[in-house]
């Protein structure tokens, strides 16, 4: 009997690789996922704990969903809500305790356990028991070992995870105590996985961790690979067109991996490198690993390995002790470096983070201004870069249906949406999932309208 899941996905592109995972391995228990919550035999809320009050989101989210499972019960028909990701992990015994509606908590690392914890929860439901299960463990190499195998589903674009957790205790960071230390998968199961990619008709896959660029997994023989071997080795397979990789932390970009972008033509010219502030002093006080001057020594190796590379950023404001000088240095840096792309936060409190119990707290009106302020010249920053493309020719990998009627939408190297309009269905069809240049004919601040002008060589951009 075909059962339904539906699944929320909250943040990073961990967690949509997550929830890849988990359809996968609750596939074989006869589950199809569906968009409709209040439809779902299981109700998953994948949570992440990155964001402003994430963990009050989550708990909206649970009253929501409490309503849909009280009508199923009226109904005489039964619903599992479970919670997973980075706040059940942080969180778990408090959900537990807040929302009795919850019949599941489980972390990150033990999804791949998720159709025993279902079943049991089916099996308590059915004695008349109230379900209550929790499961925080924190043993990765487990997870990735447990993963279902079956044959990925045909597209264009994947995710493959290399690399999870964090060793670096930022701190106003959750990570390390959601996703664990830091841990590389072997690079065995790394190829195996990518040639499954490849076989299925892949041909852009970004590699993921929490520090990605910290990879150093071992082969068979005991020899340890960098993310730098890792992406020269992927890259002599034909079927791989683009390699992406994200998030890296500076402190982990070694010369060798800035060569790799000006050596190897897969490797796409676009990196995402968050530096968080400008200011040395606030760096240290996030433990952040690096200095403005050490990330803007980077930037320039990186400009001279790959003159048209474009960045992408994170940055905190108001964190504790923050004074309008040292903003000041954050907005220099970012006027220094010149971003197409950039993601900006209000510093909020992480229960547990050494910086949730510093002193001078910046007032939420200041943040709000800094914020305000920084968020205006990174938007100046990605229109202006957008609009720099207008006349090139680029090529596009087309990967999804638009709005409107023999529309499709792709990715520029520099992961820009680009919409194009072709003028027949045959077009639309013979095109999806395939590499094409595409001239660019107008630039907004979130995407590009284009032409397709021709099929394209080999992934690099065209002048």
């Amino acid at each position: 009997m075909t059962k339904k899941l539906y699944i929320k996905t909250y943040g990073c592109q961990m967690n949509v690789y997550d929830t890849e995972r988990m359809v996968d391995v609750m596939a074989p228990e006869g589950y199809q996922v569906t968009d409709k919550p209040d439809d779902a035999d299981l109700v998953v809320l994948n949570t992440c704990h990155i964001r402003e009050k994430a963990a009050e989101k989550v708990y909206s989210d649970i009253g929501r969903i409490r309503q849909m499972k009280e009508k199923h019960n009226r109904e005489g028909r039964d619903m599992v809500l479970a919670v997973g990701g980075c706040v059940a992990q942080a969180e778990g015994g408090e959900i537990m305790k807040r929302a009795p509606a919850v019949d599941m908590v489980f972390g990150p690392q033990t999804y791949h356990r998720l159709p025993d914890m279902v079943n049991r929860a089916i099996t308590a439901k059915a004695a008349g028991r109230k379900p209550r299960i929790l499961d925080t463990d924190l043993s990765v190499d487990e997870k990735f070992d447990s993963l279902s195998r079956k044959q990925v589903e045909r597209k264009s674009s994947a995710f493959l995870t290399v690399q999870e957790g964090c060793d670096k205790f930022c701190t106003y960071c959750v990570v390390p105590y959601t996703r664990g230390a830091e841990f590389s998968r072997s690079v065995e199961d790394v190829m195996n996985d990518a040639r499954r990619l490849a076989e299925a008709g892949v041909v852009e896959v970004t590699l993921l961790g929490q520090n990605v660029n910290a990879y150093h997994g071992l082969t068979v023989s005991g020899e340890e690979w960098s993310l730098a071997r890792l992406i020269r080795e992927l890259a002599k397979d034909p079927g791989f067109r683009r390699i992406r990789y994200t998030t890296s932390h500076p402190a982990d970009m070694s010369e060798d991996l800035i060569r790799v972008h000006a050596e190897v033509e897969e490797c796409m010219p676009y990196l995402h490198l968050p530096v968080q502030a400008g200011s040395d002093r606030i760096l240290k006080a996030m433990n952040r690993h690096h200095t403005a001057e050490s990330y803007r020594r980077i930037i320039e190796e990186l400009r001279r390995a790959r003159p048209d590379i474009a960045l992408s950023g994170d940055f905190i404001v108001g964190f504790p002790g923050e004074t309008d000088a040292e903003f000041g240095e954050t907005m220099h840096l970012v006027r220094d470096i010149g971003y197409a792309q950039a993601y900006s936060f209000k510093y909020s409190a992480r229960p547990g983070t050494p910086a949730a119990v510093m002193d001078d707290q910046v007032p939420e009106d200041v943040k709000a201004a800094r914020l305000a302020e920084l968020q205006a010249e990174l938007s100046r920053q990605q229109v202006a870069f957008n609009e720099n493309t207008v006349g090139r020719v680029m090529p596009v990998l087309l990967e999804r249906r638009g709005k409107e009627t023999g529309q499709l939408v792709g990715r520029s190297p520099y992961m820009q949406a680009v919409h194009v309009t072709l003028p027949n269905k045959e077009d639309v069809a013979a095109l999806f999932g395939q590499i094409v240049d595409v001239k660019i004919l107008a630039a907004g601040p979130h995407s590009l309208k284009g032409e397709v002008v021709g099929p394209a060589q080999a992934g690099q951009p065209a002048a």
